[in-house]
């Protein structure tokens, strides 16, 4: 690691603790020659994930584009940001778990639907209405009645 204020290359650790709930590592360095302290981090390289677009396009994925969306359906509803935030963070690391580099985007689509119909049904069907591209009323009704059978079938197991 080359020391910031004299370019020097070599340092030693004086002090290693995890940062960002463990997400990366916070390392306090002295360099041997000038004797000035720095801070590095060290995180984990992740591969991009692409994203294949309806129009064939590509682009990489962008989780605050996931919140977002997902924020957009939940406005003027009681859900958490920090739910929202926490599907995103389960969606993200479900596609860097997976083997595939490339996902479409009506696989993630369907990730957020999963969950969003566990948080809040409203935010769901608003979501599902723009993502499915609903074309008239009886697409609408034709998710709704989905969502309600879904929900008597869950409801009966219980």
């Amino acid at each position: 690691m080359k020391c910031p204020f004299c370019a020097y290359t070599e340092s030693k650790v004086i002090d290693s603790r995890p940062a960002e709930e463990g997400a990366t590592i916070r390392r306090r360095r002295e360099c041997l020659s000038c004797g000035k302290r720095f801070t590095t981090y060290e995180i984990i390289e992740r591969l991009p994930l692409v994203v294949i677009k309806r129009d064939g396009s590509r682009q990489t994925f962008d989780k605050v584009k996931l919140i977002n969306g997902m924020v957009r359906a939940c406005e003027k509803r009681p859900v958490p940001l920090s739910a929202l935030e926490q599907i995103g963070d389960d969606i993200e690391q479900e596609l860097q778990g997976a083997l595939e580099r490339e996902i479409s985007t009506t696989e993630i689509g369907e990730m957020v639907m999963d969950r969003l119909k566990d948080v809040d049904e409203v935010a769901y069907v608003r979501f599902a209405s723009v993502y499915r591209s609903f074309k008239d009323i009886n697409t609408f009704m034709e998710e709704l009645t989905k969502l309600l059978k879904q929900k008597e079938s869950g409801g009966a197991a219980n």
